[in-house]
């Protein structure tokens, strides 16, 4: 039988597993009455071990023993689909007898995405602090069909330690998070999510593994300087920020196994996608530079097979390097379709939450909406929340801009002009859970969303609603949102005043022009160049009260927009204070 781990056959399971330095391996386990003998695996010769046992069946428990000299050890199947936990036993599961109810689905185009990251744990998590699993988390995924989301980005879900985690340090692999409902509740929250029209991209972690719980440690016995064995790198190379727990990427067997991995998700549990975690720390030890070739080539390796066999997806990196091969398809790129874009996240947060207007960088923010990698729009992901940006000494952008008063006016203003920035940029925008009605804590894995703020600050959520339904061009009349192409129309240092056309053929329904104010003062009669003369319609008006009792439902009118000869086109806008305005022709 082929493959790795526990492999489900008709009537009789195989069992194979690396292990290059026993001298005998035994698979024990619910089958056998865990007899240490009564099951013997046979050397294939090339490291790996195979053993068949007729009448074991799925649902079972079971580990291997292996001896090396006199010592003996039990083991975790670092291929186990399931774990009881993550110190516990591995389960054998049937990764093909989900039930997938005709569940037939193709991913968003990718300029017509807009991602909503969320963290299983607490995005379900119950107010009297039972933790949130994928079951409960698929429950709420009516919200975010209202929200208008059309990909939803899920924080790790692999088996990490103990039950609480934000699942950046994973101890088992190929096993879905046990306190979250284990394989089957991710396939239902997948198929869920599909119902709804909702793709479903996962956040995966190859820069290091655990560092706590790991089967994979010293896997077979066999160690160099105490590093971690034949899956890590046993020498200066193993070195990360989150323990010295990198996998050994040179090696072809760690290289199959993080490949095998990387497309489980995908043909298994159907997911549309994979975001990776900090991949500086792929390609190099250090986080800078390239100084682990055999990282950048695994990278490259996998993606190219997932392109291949499963054209359409979406492929994610965390760089942040603003490295235009991350994104090249050509011998020197490492095949994602987008990347994390430091040069969007910072300086527009920065301009939302800087308390004085004259401290603010109209500059910074215009050289944020036109970056682009590769002269392609959307090989970048643009955010002003992330889990990266709610904790760490940094919280929500709510409580950065008043954090004493994190649901005031200056708060809302600001917070949803950078919303409407990461909404009407060029890019494939994102948020993170709860930031669409104003979420202001510390991110914690422990800590439940307030919920109540959902029904509380239902205005704001109606315009990040609208602000989304805009940009996918939903109601046919801002394609330009989708398109390629960005121009800058004005910018105002003094006044911090911004307008951008984003189109993508041009004319009636499909150029769009984006204004914005990131003054406290409003703005009358400042003359704006547009694309083409004529009537513009108003679209969108972000102080609109519709949005919140505290806004000023200041002025904002439909546009004449007059050729005048020889200097351009040009409308008299008017833009209340800190607010975004968005036309369109009809």
């Amino acid at each position: 039988m082929d493959g790795m781990g526990a492999i489900v056959g008709d009537g009789v399971i195989g069992f194979r597993v690396w292990a290059p330095h026993a001298d005998e391996v035994h698979v024990v386990g619910d089958f056998n009455g865990w007899d240490e003998d009564a099951t013997p695996m046979a050397s294939e010769d090339n490291g790996h071990w195979y053993a068949e046992v007729p009448g074991a069946h799925p649902g079972q428990e079971y580990k291997y023993l292996l001896r090396v000299g006199e010592d003996r050890f039990h083991r975790v199947d670092p291929q186990a689909r399931q774990v009881t936990n993550s110190v516990g036993n591995g389960v054998i599961y049937d990764p093909w007898a989900f039930e997938w109810q005709g569940d037939e689905f193709s991913m968003p185009a990718h300029n017509e995405s807009v991602i909503y990251e969320l963290h299983v744990g607490s995005f379900a998590r119950d107010p009297d602090g039972r933790p949130g699993d994928l079951y409960r988390a698929a429950e709420r995924l009516d919200h975010l069909v209202d929200l208008g989301v059309n990909v939803v980005q899920l924080m790790p879900v692999a088996e990490f330690a103990g039950d609480q985690s934000w699942g950046y340090n994973p101890a088992h692999v190929f096993a879905v998070e046990s306190s979250y409902g284990g394989p089957d509740a991710l396939k239902t929250f997948v198929r869920e999510a599909h119902r709804r029209g909702i793709a479903v991209i996962l956040d995966v972690v190859y820069n290091h593994f655990g560092p706590s719980d790991l089967a994979t440690w010293q896997f077979d016995g066999w160690s160099e300087d105490g590093k971690g064995g034949i899956y890590f790198y046993n020498d200066w190379r193993s070195a990360t920020p989150w323990g010295d727990t990198r996998p050994d990427y040179g090696r072809g067997e760690v290289r199959q196994f993080i490949h095998d991995n990387a497309l489980m998700w995908l043909r298994e549990y159907r997911v549309d996608g994979l975001r990776y975690d900090m991949t500086p720390y792929i390609r190099s030890v250090s986080g800078s530079g390239d100084d682990l070739p055999e990282g950048y080539s695994l990278l490259k390796w996998v993606n190219e097979a997932i392109r291949a066999e499963f054209p359409g997806k979406l492929l994610i990196a965390e760089d942040m390097h603003r490295d235009e091969r991350i994104t090249q398809v050509d011998a020197d790129g490492a095949a994602f379709h987008a990347q994390w874009d430091s040069s969007f996240v910072h300086p527009v947060r920065e301009a939302v939450i800087t308390a004085d207007d004259a401290d603010r960088s109209m500059a910074e923010v215009i050289a944020a909406v036109g970056q682009r990698y590769n002269d392609d729009a959307f090989h970048r992901v643009i955010y002003t929340e992330s889990h990266d940006e709610v904790a760490n000494g940094q919280t929500r952008v709510p409580s950065e801009i008043a954090e004493g008063d994190p649901t005031g006016w200056y708060a809302q203003k600001r917070s949803t002009v950078g919303a409407a920035l990461v909404l009407t940029s060029p890019g494939i925008p994102m948020i993170f859970q709860g930031q669409e009605f104003l979420e202001a804590a510390w991110f914690h894995d422990d800590v439940p969303l307030d919920w109540a703020q959902n029904q509380q600050f239902h205005g704001v959520v109606r315009l990040y609603r609208d602000l989304i339904m805009l940009r996918r061009n939903a109601t046919g009349v801002t394609k330009g949102l989708t398109g390629h192409h960005t121009e800058l129309l004005h910018g105002d240092e003094e006044r911090n005043t911004l307008a951008y056309h984003r189109w993508a053929n041009g004319g009636p329904h499909d150029s769009t022009v984006v204004l914005i104010n990131l003054s406290h003062e409003a703005v009358e009669g400042l003359p704006v160049r547009l694309p083409a003369a004529g009537r513009w319609t108003l679209r969108l008006n972000s102080d609109a009260g519709i949005y919140s009792e505290r806004f000023g439902d200041g002025a904002a009118y439909d546009l004449d927009a007059v050729d005048e000869a020889g200097f351009g086109i040009f409308a008299n806008v008017a833009i209340p204070a800190y607010s975004v305005l968005i036309y369109s022709q009809d």
